[in-house]
């Protein structure tokens, strides 16, 4: 059967074989041969948006020479990955989802993608985004990018703004991709397209070097095929750095007791009103999820999510301020080359007030308040990941986008919190609906508490009794 559990172990496993019969440089020459394939494809998967078939190479000969002096410099190394194009990658155009940004290559590298690097990682090009992380779909018909597709069904929407980085993990190309998530855009083009996404704590791994489009609500975190994967490339991207004053004062990241047998002792909070506000497929795989994790010995405790209306409001005000205050000098020069959603986005932030941000930000204090309270009883907060299962490309998308402002809203319904109060979530893919689309679970834990969420991703993971394989898929070891 088709299993994807632990890529990047199971990558390591081979590449590490003495019988040599698999090198970084030929998975490198497979991924060139299928990112060929992708762009050719009708529909084209739009995933990977840059790519450098000589960059590749050179990373890809470096590791193999590691592996056959047994030198290799971490668990990833000749491990493929991508970068959303939110960060800057050398040598590829930092456009952000634009087609007025980065106008000549990028000379520096984002420390995310710094230290990928120096992991022995295996870049294999920057990845598609919504413009500028303004919406929720993916959705993106500007020349340079063209939307994406979902592997599980290429006439449905990745989800975004994180959307190349998801399509690319679930569609085989790269087992790690990373994505910035400022409203959702790591959880749920993850959720969409039925792999693992983590939002670290705000602060946790580096922002520097990507566009700070909104400075306090965007975490940075890894899409992944399996818990495990996710797991190590956390372990790897999350401590401070000088470059990104958010994170300096955190505490080490741990996995501690991530493989622990079971989840005795573990308190999981469920506010059950909240929960059940998303369509009844998704409430019934994710209520037999929640039983799962109860017969592996956790305990569900009923919680209330006070003022989550307030929050979902004051979410949005801070984070459409801040984005339109650093695009203020763009929305005025280059307004005609930017999306219709982007335009409409920005137009509708002019609309709020220093009072209204003011306000906002005291909404914040207070619902950090009360998550500190609930974290007090409980060791994390289990929602579904989005309401929805993901949603249809219609054929003006593909020429003139797409503006659906009750969608998008919808699909952060679950996201906000984590946004709004800095704390981290992680999605897990639990099943399908009747139509094969993925459906996603969250689980959310207090302030750089990651490992509680990976040791319950891990038993979540086992709840699923088979993967589907997409539609559009690569196997980049065969």
């Amino acid at each position: 059967g088709y299993v994807r559990g632990g890529l990047v172990i199971k990558f390591q496993l081979l590449l590490s074989c003495r019988s040599g019969k698999l090198t970084p440089t030929q998975v490198a020459k497979n991924i060139i041969a299928m990112l060929e394939d992708c762009d050719k494809s009708t529909p084209p998967l739009r995933a990977i948006v840059q790519w450098d078939q000589e960059q590749i190479m050179l990373m890809a000969e470096a590791s193999t020479t590691r592996y056959r002096n047994k030198c290799t410099l971490s668990c990833l190394d000749g491990i493929p990955v991508c970068l959303k194009e939110e960060f800057k990658v050398v040598p590829y155009h930092h456009r952000v989802g634009t087609v007025y940004l980065g106008t000549q290559p990028e000379t520096e590298d984002a420390t995310v993608a710094r230290k990928l690097r120096e992991a022995g990682a295996i870049i294999i090009g920057v990845s598609n985004m919504h413009e500028l992380g303004t919406g929720t779909t993916g959705c993106n018909p500007n020349r340079y990018h063209k939307i994406p597709r979902n592997p599980y069904n290429p006439n449905h929407f990745t989800g975004g703004s994180s959307s190349g980085s998801a399509a690319a993990v679930a569609a085989g190309l790269c087992p790690v991709a990373i994505g910035t998530d400022g409203g959702g855009s790591v959880r749920i083009p993850a959720s969409f397209c039925g792999v693992v996404g983590l939002k670290g704590t705000f602060g946790r791994i580096s922002g520097h070097g990507s566009l700070p489009l909104s400075y306090s609500t965007v975490s940075v975190g890894p899409i992944c095929t399996s818990v495990a994967d996710a797991a190590i490339v956390y372990s790897i991207l999350a401590e401070p750095d000088l470059l990104y004053p958010y994170g300096l004062n955190q505490p080490k990241a741990t996995l501690s007791d991530m493989c622990a047998p079971d989840l005795k002792g573990l308190k999981l909070g469920v506010d059950w009103t909240f929960f059940k506000a998303c369509d009844a497929e998704i409430l019934s795989a994710c209520e037999k999820a929640v039983k799962h994790l109860q017969s592996l010995g956790a305990s569900v405790v009923e919680v209330s999510l006070p003022e989550m209306e307030e929050a979902r409001v004051a979410h949005v005000i801070c984070i459409l301020s801040e984005m339109r205050d650093f695009l203020q000098p763009d929305f005025n020069k280059h307004f005609h080359e930017m999306n219709l959603e982007t335009r409409a986005s920005l137009a509708l932030a002019c609309q709020f007030t220093a009072l209204d941000y003011i306000k906002a930000n005291r909404q914040r204090t207070r619902s950090m308040r009360f998550l500190q309270e609930i974290f007090s009883t409980v060791n994390c907060i289990l929602t579904p990941a989005v309401p929805c299962t993901a949603p249809r490309i219609y054929e003006s998308d593909l020429l003139t986008g797409s503006s659906d402002m009750t969608c998008t809203v919808r699909c952060m319904r679950f996201m906000q919190l984590g946004n709004f109060t800095g704390i981290p979530g992680l999605v897990v893919p639990i099943g399908y609906s009747a139509a094969g689309l993925p459906i996603s679970l969250q689980v959310m834990a207090k302030w750089w508490d990651e490992a509680v969420l990976l040791r319950i991703g891990l038993k979540l993971e086992q709840f699923r009794d088979q993967t589907k394989k997409p539609s559009i898929y690569y196997d980049i070891l065969a």
